[in-house]
């Protein structure tokens, strides 16, 4: 009998990425365009396995109803798990997930919003379209010699860091478990959030999203920071209280930000909505910034990262059905 997987939330270049790698395991993939929620959950009543991505919720509800259906595997594939509830799940359903897909294409991603938003490309991109060949308002700054300040030192920030030092900026970093003998083969510093929100030009987050964590950016931490700063979000939407954000640009003590993620992003991002008015307040603001990037999610979208997220997925899904050790189960 063929392992059952039922597919939530699956686009196009979903099913061109697994069904290629799955032509070496042989899984019966059957793809759900919706979400995972606790109306659609009766779809994976026959699967052994269900796979979701990070916009799909698995709360207590739904864990429960899988467990019911007997599906024996949970499958993220993606590297963030705060949409499960791992505490509904334990003893009862295993939860594996991609802890790393390809860190180069988010530490890249990141330059490219910061270099975006410095020069201004994206204005006069659009300027230039309508023949605004005007240089009014897109003078940026050297990034050579400017500081910026890292928040998570895990690999994508390791590797943005190398990528930065090469355009001789400084580097300042936190993490709660500062790797030491990185930070002295690259010569940096690790230092404190408030020494860094005070000396950094750029702010850049990669830690993860933890109770601790969640609104680590918001007004009290705003404060600290540089007049003039940018900030730049590759990690999870809710490490920024975005309404803080807002009044920070308002009153131009955050010069500009790059978001590739948003707090309330589910009902939008991976989406065409391009037809409907968007009925999020906090978001249309944000989008009606012209000093704002606001991206959907997909610093992760190389042709790389996404072979290699069906490559680890369906991995995962062989170890388990083998009996082998799961070496990507969450924590």
């Amino acid at each position: 009998m063929k392992v059952k997987i039922a597919f939530f939330g699956a686009k196009e270049y979903d099913k061109r990425s697994f069904n290629s790698v799955n032509e070496r395991f042989g899984y019966e993939i059957k793809y759900y365009q919706g979400h995972l929620n606790s109306n659609n959950v009766i779809l994976a009543q026959e699967a052994d396995v269900v796979c979701i991505f990070v916009n799909n919720q698995a709360d207590r509800e739904v864990i429960e109803r899988l467990t019911e259906y007997g599906v024996k595997l949970l499958a993220l594939r993606c590297a963030g798990f705060n949409n499960v509830d791992l505490k509904a799940a334990a003893g009862k359903l295993p939860v594996v997930r991609v802890p790393a897909y390809s860190p180069y294409a988010v530490a890249e991603y990141t330059l490219a919003l910061m270099l975006s938003l410095n020069r201004k490309i994206h204005r006069a991109y659009s300027r230039t379209r309508d023949g605004n060949f005007s240089l009014n308002g897109l003078m940026g700054f050297d990034m050579h010699g400017k500081t910026v300040g890292v928040i998570g030192t895990g690999k994508i920030a390791k590797i943005l860091i190398r990528i930065l030092k090469g355009l001789g900026m400084h580097i300042l970093a936190h993490d709660i478990y500062p790797d030491e003998e990185f930070a002295s083969q690259e010569q940096i510093k690790y230092t404190t959030l408030d020494e860094l929100y005070k000396k950094s030009d750029i702010i850049s987050l990669h830690c993860p999203l933890t109770e601790q964590t969640r609104y680590l950016i918001n007004a009290e931490s705003i404060q600290k920071m540089k007049k003039g700063v940018m900030l730049i979000n590759t990690g999870r939407g809710q490490l920024i209280n975005t309404y803080d954000l807002i009044e920070a640009l308002k009153d131009n003590k955050i010069a500009s930000a790059g978001l590739d993620v948003y707090e309330e992003e589910g009902d939008y991002f991976y989406e065409d909505v391009s037809d409907q008015i968007i009925d999020d307040d906090i978001l249309a603001r944000l989008l009606s910034f012209h000093n704002v990037i606001v991206t959907s999610h997909q610093a992760f979208f190389t042709k790389e990262a996404v072979h290699n997220i069906a490559e680890t997925t369906l991995r995962n899904v062989q170890d388990f059905m083998a009996g082998r050790p799961l070496i990507n189960i969450t924590p």
